[in-house]
Protein backbone atom coordinates (compact mmCIF):
# COMPACT_ATOMS: atom_id res chain seq x y z
CA UNK A 1 0.00 0.00 0.00
CA UNK A 2 2.84 2.36 0.83
CA UNK A 3 4.40 1.65 -2.57
CA UNK A 4 1.13 2.45 -4.36
CA UNK A 5 0.84 5.72 -2.45
CA UNK A 6 4.42 6.58 -3.39
CA UNK A 7 3.78 5.92 -7.07
CA UNK A 8 0.60 7.99 -7.03
CA UNK A 9 2.42 10.79 -5.22
CA UNK A 10 5.09 10.77 -7.92
CA UNK A 11 2.43 10.94 -10.64
CA UNK A 12 0.63 13.73 -8.80
CA UNK A 13 3.87 15.70 -8.50
CA UNK A 14 4.64 15.35 -12.21
CA UNK A 15 1.21 16.25 -13.61
CA UNK A 16 1.07 19.97 -12.76
CA UNK A 17 4.67 20.43 -13.90
CA UNK A 18 3.80 19.29 -17.43
CA UNK A 19 0.89 21.70 -17.71
CA UNK A 20 -1.89 19.64 -16.12
CA UNK A 21 -4.24 17.06 -17.57
CA UNK A 22 -5.49 19.36 -20.33
CA UNK A 23 -1.96 19.67 -21.74
CA UNK A 24 -1.40 15.90 -22.07
CA UNK A 25 -2.36 14.44 -25.46
CA UNK A 26 -0.85 10.95 -25.15
CA UNK A 27 0.76 8.73 -22.50
CA UNK A 28 3.11 5.79 -23.01
CA UNK A 29 6.19 4.32 -21.40
CA UNK A 30 9.21 2.23 -22.32
CA UNK A 31 11.57 0.46 -19.93
CA UNK A 32 12.76 3.62 -18.17
CA UNK A 33 10.83 6.64 -19.45
CA UNK A 34 7.34 8.09 -19.16
CA UNK A 35 6.67 9.40 -22.69
CA UNK A 36 4.13 12.22 -22.98
CA UNK A 37 2.58 13.92 -25.96
CA UNK A 38 1.97 17.57 -25.03
CA UNK A 39 -0.21 20.24 -26.59
CA UNK A 40 1.94 23.16 -25.42
CA UNK A 41 5.59 22.52 -24.62
CA UNK A 42 6.00 25.97 -23.04
CA UNK A 43 3.80 24.95 -20.08
CA UNK A 44 6.39 22.43 -18.86
CA UNK A 45 8.65 23.35 -15.93
CA UNK A 46 11.83 21.41 -16.77
CA UNK A 47 13.85 22.47 -13.75
CA UNK A 48 11.10 21.65 -11.28
CA UNK A 49 10.65 18.22 -12.88
CA UNK A 50 14.38 17.48 -12.63
CA UNK A 51 14.29 18.48 -8.98
CA UNK A 52 11.70 15.81 -8.10
CA UNK A 53 13.37 12.97 -6.16
CA UNK A 54 11.88 10.25 -8.39
CA UNK A 55 12.91 11.93 -11.66
CA UNK A 56 16.32 10.99 -13.01
CA UNK A 57 16.14 13.46 -15.89
CA UNK A 58 14.11 14.64 -18.87
CA UNK A 59 14.65 14.08 -22.59
CA UNK A 60 12.88 15.98 -25.36
CA UNK A 61 12.32 14.13 -28.61
CA UNK A 62 9.19 13.30 -30.59
CA UNK A 63 7.57 12.99 -27.16
CA UNK A 64 8.48 14.61 -23.85
CA UNK A 65 10.25 11.87 -21.88
CA UNK A 66 10.57 11.82 -18.09
CA UNK A 67 13.17 9.33 -16.87
CA UNK A 68 11.93 7.38 -13.84
CA UNK A 69 14.04 4.25 -14.14
CA UNK A 70 13.23 0.57 -14.75
CA UNK A 71 10.38 -0.82 -12.67
CA UNK A 72 9.31 2.56 -11.35
CA UNK A 73 7.99 3.83 -14.67
CA UNK A 74 5.71 0.81 -15.13
CA UNK A 75 4.11 1.54 -11.74
CA UNK A 76 3.88 5.31 -12.03
CA UNK A 77 2.37 5.35 -15.55
CA UNK A 78 -1.02 3.79 -14.61
CA UNK A 79 -1.34 6.23 -11.72
CA UNK A 80 -0.48 9.11 -14.05
CA UNK A 81 -3.04 7.94 -16.61
CA UNK A 82 -5.72 7.78 -13.91
CA UNK A 83 -4.90 11.29 -12.69
CA UNK A 84 -5.03 12.67 -16.23
CA UNK A 85 -8.41 11.03 -16.80
CA UNK A 86 -9.75 12.42 -13.52
CA UNK A 87 -8.41 15.85 -14.40
CA UNK A 88 -10.13 15.86 -17.76
CA UNK A 89 -13.44 14.82 -16.22
CA UNK A 90 -13.37 17.65 -13.69
CA UNK A 91 -11.88 20.31 -15.97
CA UNK A 92 -14.14 23.35 -16.67
CA UNK A 93 -15.32 23.90 -20.25
CA UNK A 94 -12.61 25.54 -22.34
CA UNK A 95 -13.13 28.89 -23.98
CA UNK A 96 -13.48 28.99 -27.73
CA UNK A 97 -10.19 29.06 -29.59
CA UNK A 98 -9.80 31.96 -32.01
CA UNK A 99 -8.16 31.74 -35.41
CA UNK A 100 -5.28 33.80 -34.08
CA UNK A 101 -4.78 31.25 -31.28
CA UNK A 102 -4.77 28.40 -33.78
CA UNK A 103 -2.29 30.23 -35.99
CA UNK A 104 -0.01 30.88 -33.03
CA UNK A 105 -0.18 27.24 -31.93
CA UNK A 106 0.54 26.08 -35.46
CA UNK A 107 3.56 28.37 -35.73
CA UNK A 108 4.88 27.15 -32.38
CA UNK A 109 4.47 23.50 -33.36
CA UNK A 110 6.16 24.12 -36.70
CA UNK A 111 9.10 25.86 -35.03
CA UNK A 112 9.42 23.06 -32.48
CA UNK A 113 9.45 20.38 -35.17
CA UNK A 114 12.03 22.29 -37.18
CA UNK A 115 14.24 22.64 -34.12
CA UNK A 116 14.28 18.88 -33.62
CA UNK A 117 15.82 18.48 -37.08
CA UNK A 118 14.53 14.92 -37.43
CA UNK A 119 15.99 13.18 -40.46
CA UNK A 120 14.02 10.55 -42.41
CA UNK A 121 16.54 7.90 -41.41
CA UNK A 122 16.17 8.68 -37.71
CA UNK A 123 12.39 8.78 -38.04
CA UNK A 124 12.52 5.33 -39.62
CA UNK A 125 14.76 4.00 -36.85
CA UNK A 126 12.38 5.48 -34.30
CA UNK A 127 9.53 3.51 -35.83
CA UNK A 128 11.61 0.34 -35.72
CA UNK A 129 12.40 0.94 -32.05
CA UNK A 130 8.72 1.54 -31.28
CA UNK A 131 7.92 -1.85 -32.81
CA UNK A 132 10.39 -3.84 -30.73
CA UNK A 133 10.64 -1.93 -27.43
CA UNK A 134 7.18 -3.09 -26.21
CA UNK A 135 8.38 -6.69 -26.68
CA UNK A 136 11.36 -6.31 -24.36
CA UNK A 137 9.56 -7.22 -21.08
CA UNK A 138 8.45 -10.55 -22.57
CA UNK A 139 11.93 -11.18 -23.99
CA UNK A 140 13.45 -10.55 -20.56
CA UNK A 141 10.97 -12.71 -18.68
CA UNK A 142 11.18 -15.61 -21.12
CA UNK A 143 14.96 -15.23 -21.32
CA UNK A 144 15.40 -15.54 -17.58
CA UNK A 145 13.09 -18.57 -17.49
CA UNK A 146 15.13 -20.12 -20.32
CA UNK A 147 18.33 -19.57 -18.35
CA UNK A 148 16.80 -21.09 -15.22
CA UNK A 149 15.57 -24.06 -17.21
CA UNK A 150 19.00 -24.61 -18.75
CA UNK A 151 20.60 -24.54 -15.31
CA UNK A 152 18.14 -27.10 -13.93
CA UNK A 153 18.62 -29.37 -16.96
CA UNK A 154 22.42 -29.24 -16.64
CA UNK A 155 22.19 -30.06 -12.93
CA UNK A 156 19.60 -32.78 -13.47
CA UNK A 157 17.20 -31.17 -11.01
CA UNK A 158 13.38 -31.13 -11.16
CA UNK A 159 13.00 -33.20 -14.37
CA UNK A 160 9.21 -33.02 -14.06
CA UNK A 161 9.28 -29.22 -14.07
CA UNK A 162 11.83 -28.43 -16.78
CA UNK A 163 9.53 -29.30 -19.73
CA UNK A 164 6.99 -26.79 -18.41
CA UNK A 165 9.70 -24.13 -18.06
CA UNK A 166 10.86 -24.86 -21.60
CA UNK A 167 7.31 -24.31 -22.86
CA UNK A 168 7.05 -21.00 -21.00
CA UNK A 169 10.40 -19.81 -22.32
CA UNK A 170 9.80 -20.89 -25.92
CA UNK A 171 6.13 -20.05 -26.43
CA UNK A 172 6.63 -16.34 -26.91
CA UNK A 173 9.62 -16.76 -29.22
CA UNK A 174 7.65 -19.24 -31.34
CA UNK A 175 5.01 -16.56 -31.98
CA UNK A 176 7.13 -13.41 -31.81
CA UNK A 177 6.52 -12.80 -35.53
CA UNK A 178 2.82 -12.25 -34.79
CA UNK A 179 3.58 -9.60 -32.16
CA UNK A 180 6.06 -7.89 -34.49
CA UNK A 181 3.45 -7.83 -37.26
CA UNK A 182 0.82 -6.39 -34.92
CA UNK A 183 3.13 -3.61 -33.64
CA UNK A 184 4.42 -2.86 -37.14
CA UNK A 185 0.97 -2.27 -38.57
CA UNK A 186 0.10 -0.12 -35.57
CA UNK A 187 3.25 1.96 -35.94
CA UNK A 188 2.88 2.48 -39.70
CA UNK A 189 -0.77 3.52 -39.49
CA UNK A 190 -2.60 0.33 -40.45
CA UNK A 191 -4.97 -2.00 -38.63
CA UNK A 192 -2.81 -3.85 -36.07
CA UNK A 193 -4.75 -7.12 -36.15
CA UNK A 194 -4.35 -7.35 -39.95
CA UNK A 195 -0.60 -6.93 -39.57
CA UNK A 196 -0.59 -9.72 -37.00
CA UNK A 197 -2.73 -11.92 -39.23
CA UNK A 198 -0.36 -11.62 -42.20
CA UNK A 199 2.71 -12.13 -40.00
CA UNK A 200 1.10 -15.25 -38.50
CA UNK A 201 1.48 -16.94 -41.89
CA UNK A 202 5.25 -17.08 -41.30
CA UNK A 203 4.96 -19.27 -38.20
CA UNK A 204 2.01 -21.38 -39.38
CA UNK A 205 3.11 -25.06 -39.60
CA UNK A 206 1.19 -25.53 -42.87
CA UNK A 207 3.74 -23.47 -44.86
CA UNK A 208 5.92 -26.59 -44.82
CA UNK A 209 3.64 -27.90 -47.63
CA UNK A 210 4.45 -24.95 -49.92
CA UNK A 211 7.28 -24.70 -52.45
CA UNK A 212 8.74 -21.29 -53.36
CA UNK A 213 11.77 -20.63 -55.57
CA UNK A 214 12.27 -24.37 -55.86
CA UNK A 215 12.53 -24.78 -52.09
CA UNK A 216 10.10 -26.02 -49.48
CA UNK A 217 9.28 -23.31 -46.97
CA UNK A 218 9.75 -23.96 -43.27
CA UNK A 219 7.68 -22.50 -40.42
CA UNK A 220 9.36 -19.39 -39.04
CA UNK A 221 11.45 -18.80 -42.17
CA UNK A 222 12.28 -15.10 -42.36
CA UNK A 223 11.51 -14.60 -38.68
CA UNK A 224 10.97 -11.12 -37.34
CA UNK A 225 12.36 -9.47 -40.47
CA UNK A 226 9.82 -11.30 -42.61
CA UNK A 227 7.05 -10.35 -40.19
CA UNK A 228 8.12 -6.72 -40.29
CA UNK A 229 8.14 -6.65 -44.10
CA UNK A 230 4.83 -8.50 -44.37
CA UNK A 231 3.09 -6.11 -41.98
CA UNK A 232 4.44 -3.01 -43.74
CA UNK A 233 3.17 -4.40 -47.04
CA UNK A 234 -0.21 -5.09 -45.42
CA UNK A 235 -0.44 -1.47 -44.29
CA UNK A 236 0.13 -0.16 -47.81
CA UNK A 237 -2.33 -2.64 -49.32
CA UNK A 238 -4.93 -1.67 -46.72
CA UNK A 239 -4.48 2.05 -47.43
CA UNK A 240 -4.69 1.39 -51.17
CA UNK A 241 -7.93 -0.52 -50.73
CA UNK A 242 -9.52 2.22 -48.66
CA UNK A 243 -8.98 4.72 -51.48
CA UNK A 244 -11.31 2.93 -53.91
CA UNK A 245 -13.41 0.34 -52.07
CA UNK A 246 -16.96 1.69 -51.46
CA UNK A 247 -17.67 2.40 -47.82
CA UNK A 248 -20.55 -0.08 -47.74
CA UNK A 249 -18.20 -2.89 -48.81
CA UNK A 250 -15.13 -1.78 -46.92
CA UNK A 251 -15.63 -4.07 -43.93
CA UNK A 252 -15.68 -7.11 -46.25
CA UNK A 253 -13.38 -6.24 -49.14
CA UNK A 254 -10.51 -4.34 -47.49
CA UNK A 255 -9.44 -6.91 -44.87
CA UNK A 256 -9.89 -9.76 -47.37
CA UNK A 257 -7.71 -8.16 -50.04
CA UNK A 258 -5.17 -7.01 -47.44
CA UNK A 259 -4.60 -10.52 -46.10
CA UNK A 260 -4.84 -12.15 -49.55
CA UNK A 261 -2.42 -9.87 -51.43
CA UNK A 262 0.02 -9.43 -48.55
CA UNK A 263 -0.19 -13.13 -47.67
CA UNK A 264 0.63 -14.29 -51.20
CA UNK A 265 3.54 -11.84 -51.41
CA UNK A 266 4.78 -13.07 -48.04
CA UNK A 267 4.61 -16.75 -48.96
CA UNK A 268 6.03 -16.47 -52.47
CA UNK A 269 8.59 -13.76 -51.86
CA UNK A 270 9.15 -12.19 -48.48
CA UNK A 271 9.67 -15.39 -46.51
CA UNK A 272 12.43 -16.50 -48.86
CA UNK A 273 14.13 -13.09 -49.06
CA UNK A 274 13.86 -12.38 -45.33
CA UNK A 275 15.09 -15.89 -44.58
CA UNK A 276 18.21 -15.28 -46.64
CA UNK A 277 18.80 -11.93 -44.92
CA UNK A 278 18.30 -13.45 -41.47
CA UNK A 279 20.74 -16.23 -42.25
CA UNK A 280 23.25 -13.71 -43.54
CA UNK A 281 22.97 -11.68 -40.32
CA UNK A 282 23.66 -14.73 -38.19
CA UNK A 283 26.52 -15.87 -40.40
CA UNK A 284 28.10 -12.41 -40.43
CA UNK A 285 27.85 -12.00 -36.64
CA UNK A 286 29.50 -15.38 -36.12
CA UNK A 287 32.19 -14.61 -38.71
CA UNK A 288 32.86 -11.15 -37.28
CA UNK A 289 33.51 -12.39 -33.75
CA UNK A 290 35.22 -15.60 -34.83
CA UNK A 291 37.70 -13.75 -37.04
CA UNK A 292 37.66 -10.17 -35.80
CA UNK A 293 37.58 -11.17 -32.15
CA UNK A 294 39.23 -8.59 -29.94
CA UNK A 295 39.40 -6.00 -32.74
CA UNK A 296 35.69 -6.25 -33.52
CA UNK A 297 34.81 -6.17 -29.82
CA UNK A 298 37.07 -3.15 -29.30
CA UNK A 299 35.34 -1.17 -32.06
CA UNK A 300 31.82 -2.19 -31.06
CA UNK A 301 32.36 -1.49 -27.36
CA UNK A 302 34.02 1.84 -28.06
CA UNK A 303 31.43 3.17 -30.47
CA UNK A 304 28.25 2.18 -28.67
CA UNK A 305 27.96 5.26 -26.43
CA UNK A 306 28.17 7.64 -29.43
CA UNK A 307 25.61 5.49 -31.26
CA UNK A 308 23.25 5.85 -28.28
CA UNK A 309 23.82 9.60 -28.27
CA UNK A 310 22.82 9.79 -31.95
CA UNK A 311 19.92 7.35 -31.62
CA UNK A 312 21.52 5.04 -34.19
CA UNK A 313 21.66 2.12 -31.76
CA UNK A 314 18.02 1.47 -32.63
CA UNK A 315 19.16 -0.13 -35.88
CA UNK A 316 20.63 -2.98 -33.82
CA UNK A 317 17.32 -3.98 -32.21
CA UNK A 318 16.05 -6.15 -35.11
CA UNK A 319 19.53 -7.69 -35.41
CA UNK A 320 19.56 -8.66 -31.73
CA UNK A 321 16.06 -10.11 -32.04
CA UNK A 322 16.98 -12.06 -35.17
CA UNK A 323 20.04 -13.58 -33.47
CA UNK A 324 17.97 -14.56 -30.42
CA UNK A 325 15.37 -16.14 -32.69
CA UNK A 326 18.02 -18.08 -34.63
CA UNK A 327 20.60 -19.04 -32.02
CA UNK A 328 18.79 -18.57 -28.72
CA UNK A 329 20.95 -15.57 -27.76
CA UNK A 330 22.59 -12.48 -29.23
CA UNK A 331 26.40 -12.39 -29.11
CA UNK A 332 26.48 -8.64 -29.70
CA UNK A 333 24.74 -7.40 -26.55
CA UNK A 334 27.36 -8.53 -23.97
CA UNK A 335 30.02 -6.72 -26.00
CA UNK A 336 27.96 -3.54 -26.34
CA UNK A 337 27.17 -3.68 -22.60
CA UNK A 338 30.86 -2.98 -21.94
CA UNK A 339 30.22 0.65 -22.95
CA UNK A 340 28.31 1.06 -19.70
CA UNK A 341 31.23 -0.42 -17.77
CA UNK A 342 33.57 2.14 -19.27
CA UNK A 343 31.13 4.87 -18.25
CA UNK A 344 31.06 3.62 -14.65
CA UNK A 345 34.85 3.53 -14.48
CA UNK A 346 35.08 7.04 -15.91
CA UNK A 347 32.59 8.35 -13.34
CA UNK A 348 34.61 6.82 -10.51
CA UNK A 349 37.73 8.56 -11.81
CA UNK A 350 35.91 11.89 -11.97
CA UNK A 351 34.84 11.37 -8.37
CA UNK A 352 38.44 11.01 -7.21
CA UNK A 353 39.85 13.72 -9.49
CA UNK A 354 37.40 16.36 -8.28
CA UNK A 355 37.49 15.94 -4.48
CA UNK A 356 36.38 19.54 -3.87
CA UNK A 357 33.41 19.58 -6.23
CA UNK A 358 30.65 18.35 -3.94
CA UNK A 359 27.97 18.88 -6.59
CA UNK A 360 29.47 16.53 -9.18
CA UNK A 361 30.40 13.98 -6.51
CA UNK A 362 26.79 13.93 -5.25
CA UNK A 363 25.56 13.37 -8.81
CA UNK A 364 27.97 10.46 -9.22
CA UNK A 365 27.00 8.84 -5.92
CA UNK A 366 23.30 9.03 -6.76
CA UNK A 367 23.68 7.79 -10.35
CA UNK A 368 26.38 5.15 -9.85
CA UNK A 369 24.06 2.34 -8.60
CA UNK A 370 21.92 2.75 -11.71
CA UNK A 371 25.08 2.75 -13.82
CA UNK A 372 26.20 -0.56 -12.34
CA UNK A 373 22.84 -2.02 -13.37
CA UNK A 374 23.31 -0.81 -16.93
CA UNK A 375 21.36 2.46 -16.71
CA UNK A 376 24.20 4.70 -17.82
CA UNK A 377 22.65 7.90 -19.11
CA UNK A 378 22.42 9.66 -15.73
CA UNK A 379 26.22 9.42 -15.64
CA UNK A 380 26.53 10.39 -19.30
CA UNK A 381 24.39 13.52 -19.15
CA UNK A 382 25.13 14.44 -15.55
CA UNK A 383 28.88 13.85 -15.51
CA UNK A 384 30.98 12.75 -18.47
CA UNK A 385 29.32 14.53 -21.40
CA UNK A 386 29.15 17.98 -19.77
CA UNK A 387 32.83 17.68 -18.83
CA UNK A 388 33.75 16.68 -22.37
CA UNK A 389 36.96 14.66 -22.31
CA UNK A 390 35.73 12.07 -19.73
CA UNK A 391 33.07 11.01 -22.24
CA UNK A 392 35.81 10.04 -24.68
CA UNK A 393 37.77 8.17 -22.03
CA UNK A 394 34.57 6.35 -21.03
CA UNK A 395 34.36 5.12 -24.63
CA UNK A 396 37.96 3.92 -24.29
CA UNK A 397 36.95 1.86 -21.25
CA UNK A 398 34.04 0.36 -23.19
CA UNK A 399 36.39 -0.49 -26.05
CA UNK A 400 38.77 -2.45 -23.81
CA UNK A 401 35.90 -4.33 -22.16
CA UNK A 402 34.39 -5.14 -25.56
CA UNK A 403 37.78 -6.24 -26.85
CA UNK A 404 38.15 -8.65 -23.91
CA UNK A 405 34.77 -10.33 -24.51
CA UNK A 406 35.38 -10.34 -28.26
CA UNK A 407 38.72 -12.10 -27.76
CA UNK A 408 37.05 -15.01 -25.97
CA UNK A 409 34.44 -15.24 -28.72
CA UNK A 410 37.32 -15.59 -31.17
CA UNK A 411 38.85 -18.32 -28.99
CA UNK A 412 35.58 -20.27 -29.08
CA UNK A 413 33.95 -19.23 -25.79
CA UNK A 414 30.75 -17.60 -27.02
CA UNK A 415 29.08 -15.16 -24.64
CA UNK A 416 25.49 -14.22 -25.45
CA UNK A 417 22.31 -12.79 -23.99
CA UNK A 418 18.91 -14.46 -24.26
CA UNK A 419 17.11 -11.09 -24.29
CA UNK A 420 17.71 -7.43 -25.06
CA UNK A 421 17.25 -4.50 -22.70
CA UNK A 422 19.33 -5.01 -19.55
CA UNK A 423 23.08 -4.59 -19.34
CA UNK A 424 25.67 -4.22 -16.58
CA UNK A 425 25.02 -6.46 -13.61
CA UNK A 426 21.37 -6.83 -14.67
CA UNK A 427 22.50 -8.92 -17.65
CA UNK A 428 23.88 -11.79 -15.55
CA UNK A 429 20.53 -13.69 -15.31
CA UNK A 430 20.21 -13.57 -19.12
CA UNK A 431 23.67 -14.85 -20.05
CA UNK A 432 24.08 -17.94 -22.19
CA UNK A 433 26.90 -19.45 -24.21
CA UNK A 434 28.40 -22.59 -25.68
CA UNK A 435 30.70 -23.63 -22.82
CA UNK A 436 28.48 -23.70 -19.77
CA UNK A 437 27.01 -21.00 -17.59
CA UNK A 438 30.00 -20.75 -15.24
CA UNK A 439 32.43 -19.99 -18.05
CA UNK A 440 30.03 -17.50 -19.63
CA UNK A 441 29.49 -15.62 -16.36
CA UNK A 442 33.22 -15.54 -15.67
CA UNK A 443 34.05 -14.05 -19.07
CA UNK A 444 31.30 -11.44 -18.92
CA UNK A 445 32.09 -10.49 -15.32
CA UNK A 446 35.81 -10.12 -16.08
CA UNK A 447 34.89 -8.04 -19.13
CA UNK A 448 32.95 -5.67 -16.90
CA UNK A 449 35.95 -5.44 -14.57
CA UNK A 450 38.22 -4.66 -17.53
CA UNK A 451 35.81 -1.93 -18.65
CA UNK A 452 35.66 -0.43 -15.16
CA UNK A 453 39.45 -0.40 -14.77
CA UNK A 454 40.19 0.85 -18.30
CA UNK A 455 37.58 3.60 -18.04
CA UNK A 456 38.92 4.63 -14.64
CA UNK A 457 42.58 4.72 -15.68
CA UNK A 458 41.93 6.45 -19.00
CA UNK A 459 39.85 9.13 -17.27
CA UNK A 460 42.09 9.53 -14.24
CA UNK A 461 45.25 10.08 -16.28
CA UNK A 462 43.94 11.55 -19.55
CA UNK A 463 40.43 12.81 -18.80
CA UNK A 464 41.39 16.18 -17.36
CA UNK A 465 43.59 18.97 -18.65
CA UNK A 466 45.24 21.32 -16.20
CA UNK A 467 42.73 24.04 -17.04
CA UNK A 468 39.80 21.65 -16.59
CA UNK A 469 41.01 20.65 -13.12
CA UNK A 470 41.55 24.27 -12.15
CA UNK A 471 38.04 25.17 -13.29
CA UNK A 472 36.11 22.28 -11.78
CA UNK A 473 38.05 21.09 -8.75
CA UNK A 474 36.49 23.79 -6.61
CA UNK A 475 33.66 23.71 -4.11
CA UNK A 476 30.20 24.26 -5.55
CA UNK A 477 28.65 24.60 -2.08
CA UNK A 478 28.57 27.75 0.07
CA UNK A 479 31.21 28.21 2.71
CA UNK A 480 30.21 27.10 6.24
CA UNK A 481 30.50 30.65 7.53
CA UNK A 482 28.01 31.86 4.94
CA UNK A 483 25.55 29.16 5.88
CA UNK A 484 25.88 29.93 9.58
CA UNK A 485 25.42 33.63 9.02
CA UNK A 486 22.28 33.30 6.92
CA UNK A 487 20.67 30.26 8.49
CA UNK A 488 20.72 28.24 5.27
CA UNK A 489 22.65 27.57 2.10
CA UNK A 490 22.77 30.12 -0.69
CA UNK A 491 22.28 28.99 -4.26
CA UNK A 492 25.50 28.66 -6.17
CA UNK A 493 26.42 31.47 -8.59
CA UNK A 494 24.91 31.31 -12.03
CA UNK A 495 28.29 30.67 -13.57
CA UNK A 496 28.56 27.38 -11.65
CA UNK A 497 25.41 25.75 -12.98
CA UNK A 498 24.47 24.23 -16.27
CA UNK A 499 21.49 25.60 -18.18
CA UNK A 500 20.95 23.84 -21.48
CA UNK A 501 23.56 21.11 -21.57
CA UNK A 502 21.27 18.31 -20.40
CA UNK A 503 18.46 19.35 -22.67
CA UNK A 504 20.73 19.53 -25.71
CA UNK A 505 22.28 16.19 -24.86
CA UNK A 506 18.87 14.67 -24.36
CA UNK A 507 17.68 15.83 -27.76
CA UNK A 508 20.65 14.15 -29.35
CA UNK A 509 19.59 10.85 -27.85
CA UNK A 510 16.86 9.12 -29.80
CA UNK A 511 14.00 7.19 -28.19
CA UNK A 512 14.20 3.52 -27.50
CA UNK A 513 17.38 3.80 -25.76
CA UNK A 514 17.81 1.22 -23.11
CA UNK A 515 19.15 3.92 -20.70
CA UNK A 516 17.38 6.91 -19.13
CA UNK A 517 18.93 10.32 -19.56
CA UNK A 518 20.13 13.39 -17.68
CA UNK A 519 21.26 13.80 -14.09
CA UNK A 520 21.10 11.56 -11.06
CA UNK A 521 17.81 11.29 -9.20
CA UNK A 522 18.79 13.15 -6.06
CA UNK A 523 21.40 15.63 -7.22
CA UNK A 524 20.30 19.21 -6.52
CA UNK A 525 22.79 20.58 -9.02
CA UNK A 526 24.18 19.47 -12.35
CA UNK A 527 27.71 19.40 -13.61
CA UNK A 528 28.68 22.62 -15.38
CA UNK A 529 28.63 22.55 -19.14
CA UNK A 530 31.94 21.91 -20.82
CA UNK A 531 32.46 21.97 -24.58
Amino acid sequence: MATEDKNRATAAAILPLVGGAANVSSIAHCMTRLRLGLHDRSLVDDEALKALPAVMGVVEDDTYQIVLGPGTVARVTPEFEQLVEEGRETAPPQAAVSSDDLAAQGAAIKAQQKAKNATPFKLFLRKIANIFVPLIPALIGCGIIAGLNGLLVNLGWLPAVTPALAAMASGFMALIAVFVGYNTAKEFGGTPILGGAVAAIIVFPGVANIDAFGQTLSPGQGGVLGALGAAVLAVYVEKWCRRWVPEALDVLVTPTLTVLISGLATIFGLMYVAGEISSAIGTFADWLLSNGGAGAGFVLGGLFLPLVMLGLHQALIPIHTTLIEQQGYTVLLPILAMAGAGQVGAAMAVYFRLPRNESIRRTIKSALPAGLLGVGEPLIYGVSLPLGRPFITACVGGAFGGGFVGLFNQLGDTVGSTAIGPSGWALFPLLDGNHGLGSTIAIYGTGLLVGYVAGFLATYFFGFSKDLLTEFNVSQDPAPSTVAATGGPHPTPATDTDTDTDADAGRANGPGSTDPGSTGPDSPEKAPARV
